[in-house]
């Protein structure tokens, strides 16, 4: 099967960890600037927290747990301890303690929500009377005077850099986060000034520092409108955008092993409950491929779509098992895949796999890249139903015509009384009774349920499975075939039947 890349985005996280801890930035409750009591310029330190975060985290780059501290920062937003900052900071942290302004001493810290989406997070830390910052008022503009605020690589030392705002409102996709209302400066951060502020002259915040381009000299901050529009949910405890994963899209790569991948885990969250996994890696997400551009875009796009609390269905690969899964956030928990007949097909596999659509984009399979022969047409079938239909093959007039060519189907129309799996089984009896029965049996996936039938000696070599299964809503049925002529196309089979997917 296909393993996660080990190269890195060119966009970096500003946390000084060594493997991925996730922060999030969030703001204050407080309206702006002038808040009676907020800190001024002089006093930007004060309110400026070091943070420590110690966890079990996956490493992507070797996909390895171990226990892990990592720093970033953030600041206090009231007397009574709420401060902001990056979700990648602290999300999956078993521990984590803070420091104020620099200080020796430190206090304990409580998450109270986190968004992965926007990199948000807010902490309540223990203690009271402290000095806070207040927002700035009023339009950010270009070419407006900023300091960058934070504890970076890890130093108890504060800093303080100067620069302008190259770009006071732009979209800001990275691998971990999807933002809509990003601030663009050359204040200089870098790791582990993740969730420190950036501040106006008046010490007033314009926005949530989170990632840098080194190379370019491009520093980014969540826009203060951005962070101020969920602030007093997540100061409520209420996670926004989020399912519960320390999450980082991984780039795309040759071979198509593309994902997001998790790195940790928050307990009692809906990956949690769904039995996502420290180092698993998220292929698709209610039938839309994840990453696809090495960004959160898709992911998120699916949690606002779908809401955070709504059952979506997931693919996921476990690169611990090299092993497929399937299930739903809110919903079923992950099941391995299994390839009906034969069970779960492991071994390595090193061609590249693409995603083929039929022609209304509803229906969604992962096949090896030489099966480049695809139809996405539909067709009339039983009973007279329209079934969408994608099929693909090394040549699909051999594959049709023949079991001496490897290939897939999958199809779908909307529930009736007459599609049912016997119903689909009957339709292909012409082509079954060339093949030899191995068993029928249940079928159940951790999104679809229905019935399998597994052949062998199809055609005197072949072997042939067809699934037919519907959705728990029961709205359709879907029906997959895949003809398996020569031993090597194995492994396609699991991953055939860990992709296939409906959107309607």
């Amino acid at each position: 099967m296909f393993r996660p890349s080990t190269s890195r985005v060119a966009v970096s996280r500003t946390s000084a960890v060594v493997v991925l801890i996730a922060t999030s930035a969030v703001l204050s409750g407080c309206s702006g600037g002038g808040q009676a009591g907020a800190a001024g310029f002089d006093a930007v330190q004060s309110a400026t927290i070091r943070i420590e975060a110690e966890g079990t985290f996956a490493d992507p780059e070797n996909g390895a747990s171990a226990e892990q501290a990592g720093t970033g920062s953030g600041f206090l937003i009231s007397a009574d301890g709420l401060a902001v900052t990056n979700n990648h900071v602290v999300a999956g942290a078993g521990t984590m303690s803070v420091q104020v302004g620099g200080a020796d001493s430190a206090h304990d810290a409580e998450i109270l929500g986190s968004s992965e989406c926007l990199d948000l997070a807010v902490v309540r830390v223990d203690g009271e009377g402290f000095p806070f910052l207040g927002w700035q008022e009023g339009e950010i503009a270009t070419g407006e005077q900023v300091y960058a605020a934070g504890f970076p690589l890890g130093d108890p030392d504060f800093t303080l850099t100067q620069g302008i705002v190259s770009k006071n409102d732009t979209a800001g996709e990275s691998a971990w986060a999807s933002l809509d209302h990003v601030i663009e400066h050359d204040a200089k951060i870098r790791p582990g000034n993740s969730g420190g502020p950036l501040v106006n002259a008046d010490g007033e915040v314009v926005g949530i520092n989170y990632a840098s381009i080194g190379e370019l000299d491009s520093n980014f901050a969540i826009h203060r409108d951005e962070a101020q529009a969920v602030l007093k949910r997540l100061i409520d405890g209420e996670d926004v955008e989020s399912l519960g994963v320390n999450a980082q899209a991984l780039p795309p790569q040759e071979d198509g092993a593309v994902g997001v991948w998790v790195s940790s885990v928050k307990a009692g969250s809906a990956a949690d409950g769904a039995g996502i996994l420290p180092g698993d890696l998220l292929l698709r997400m209610a039938g839309t491929s994840l990453a696809e551009e090495g960004t959160l875009e898709e992911y998120c796009d699916v949690v606002r779509t779908q809401g955070a609390d709504g059952t979506i269905d997931v693919d996921v690969y476990r690169p611990s098992e090299d092993a497929l899964y399937r299930g739903q956030f809110n919903g079923k928990p992950l099941e391995p895949v299994e390839v009906p007949g034969i069970g779960s097909v492991t071994g390595d596999d090193d061609r590249p796999y693409v995603t083929v659509t039929d022609d209304s984009g509803v229906l969604s399979v992962d096949v090896p890249a030489d099966w480049a022969d695809v139809d996405g047409s539909s067709f009339t079938g039983i009973g007279g139903h329209e079934f969408l239909d994608v099929r693909a093959s090394t040549d699909l007039a051999q594959f049709e015509e023949s079991w001496a060519t490897s290939g897939v189907t999958v199809s779908a129309a909307p529930a009736a009384p007459d599609l049912t799996p016997e119903a689909v089984f009957a339709s292909l009896t012409s082509l079954t009774g060339q093949c030899t029965p191995v068993t029928e049996d249940a079928y159940s996936d951790g999104v679809y349920e229905g019935r399998y039938q597994y052949f062998s000696a199809c055609g005197g070599s072949s072997d042939y499975v067809v699934v037919a299964a519907q959705p728990a809503d029961g709205s359709f049925v879907i029906v997959v075939t895949v003809t398996i002529a020569a031993e090597s196309d194995l492994p396609a089979i699991e991953q055939v039947m860990g992709s296939f997917a409906a959107d309607f």
